[in-house]
């Protein structure tokens, strides 16, 4: 059990207007955790919960601190909560330049008592905004005006950041100019941060943990990888189905140009150069990326074959001609958990079932980031050991 000061725990429930929401959650003191679920599943609630904006019966408490416990009367009214919020839209103040933007933060943090524990250059590089700090709002792209809204936001010292949506109203474009920050945030930074979404391209790329809600209650929490690989959630059955991997460099073949990645239970080949010897990597393999061999193929251009075992066959909820299948890599099945999507006809042929040993053939990789942050981002979704091949397992 992690210890109350190491760690975020609320419990909020109520009715408003017609919707109920009853949740209990938990978030570790560093990294982001994503609360993710469809639209009016209590998201924002829970945020604004959790930011003083609204009050439902229940307790909160962040590390050490007791920010609300209906038990002894107690609740911390929005400012005196040491917390940073990044809203859908930036909401910048119009007639002040950016830099007077991000002091507004700082000044709030001093007045409220915080020492400034992140200053104004770290942030200004962290967020790459130097060229932009004698602008007005009004001068700037969605892209630059959000990223001066979560630094604003870190100016103010918070033991908590909050993001609501952040990327929802940018389009493709500007996401990609956005994201890269965020994943420098998560690297760099200690702070806890909860971060909504419904897209999980988002959570994919920036989130250590995962809370699944649904119709106002938490349907799961967990590790994302855990979560994304759980048999009895909706996220296996979803069309993009995918499992992210952890891992670190461990070697660079130069002569070709691919760089090496150890993850628990193999290593992994993706094209490019990336980073140096140790550096840690992230990995998202699509379902529909993955087919299995009873043997080690023999004349494939498929680099990436593992050692793996069944773990769990299971059929779609609504039918149809294909089988999700969960197996762990490595010889003694006790390495990372992957996800397949096949025919039942081929799960029939190959007579797969739990426990028995698998070849798994990954025909494309994706790299989401390095530990560096913004360096590894960019082309993510372009960098693929090969072609997908044709037609389906």
């Amino acid at each position: 059990m992690t210890p109350l000061e190491d760690r975020i725990h609320g419990r909020f429930s109520g009715t408003l207007g017609g919707f109920t929401l009853d949740v209990e959650l938990a978030a570790p003191m560093r990294g982001i955790t994503a609360l993710f679920g469809p639209s009016g599943c209590g998201k924002t609630t829970i945020l604004r919960c959790m930011a003083g904006l609204q009050k439902l019966a229940g307790t909160l408490r962040v590390g050490g601190d007791v920010w609300q416990d209906d038990q002894r009367g107690l609740f911390r009214k929005p400012h005196e909560r040491r917390i940073g919020y990044v809203f859908q839209e930036a909401s910048l103040f119009s007639h002040l330049s950016v830099r007077k933007n991000l002091l507004y933060g700082l000044r709030r943090a001093i007045t409220n008592g915080a020492g400034p524990l992140i200053t104004e250059a770290e942030v200004v590089d962290l967020l790459g905004i130097a060229h932009l700090l004698s602008r007005s709002p009004q001068a700037l792209s969605g892209g630059e005006r959000q990223r001066v809204a979560v630094g604003r936001a870190l100016l103010s010292q918070p033991r908590l950041l909050l993001m609501d949506e952040p990327l929802s109203a940018l389009d493709r474009a500007m996401k990609d100019e956005v994201l890269p920050f965020l994943e420098a945030l998560h690297t760099q930074l200690s702070i806890p941060i909860l971060y909504v979404s419904h897209d999980m391209a988002e959570v994919e790329r920036l989130a250590d943990r995962l809370i699944l809600l649904e119709g106002g209650r938490v349907v799961a929490s967990g590790p994302l990888p855990e979560l994304q690989a759980d048999p009895k959630l909706p996220l296996l059955h979803a069309p993009d189905a995918a499992v992210i991997l952890e891992g670190h460099v461990a070697a660079l073949d130069k002569a070709y140009a691919l760089t090496a990645i150890s993850v628990a239970g193999g290593q992994l080949v993706v094209p490019g150069l990336h980073g140096g010897t140790n550096e840690r990597i992230r990995l998202r393999i699509s379902a529909s990326d993955i087919s299995f061999a009873l043997a080690p193929p023999a004349g494939t251009t498929i680099l990436n074959c593992l050692s793996a075992r069944i773990l769990s066959v299971s059929d779609h909820p609504e039918g149809g001609e294909q089988v999700n299948i969960i197996a762990t890599l490595g010889e003694n099945g006790q390495g990372a958990r992957i996800v397949a999507r096949i025919t039942r006809k081929s799960r029939d042929a190959l007579e797969l079932v739990p426990g028995k040993t698998v070849f798994a053939q990954i025909k494309s990789v994706a790299l989401l980031a390095s530990a560096a942050g913004r360096s590894a981002s960019h082309n993510w979704r372009s960098r693929r050991v090969c072609g997908r091949a044709p037609g389906i397992s």
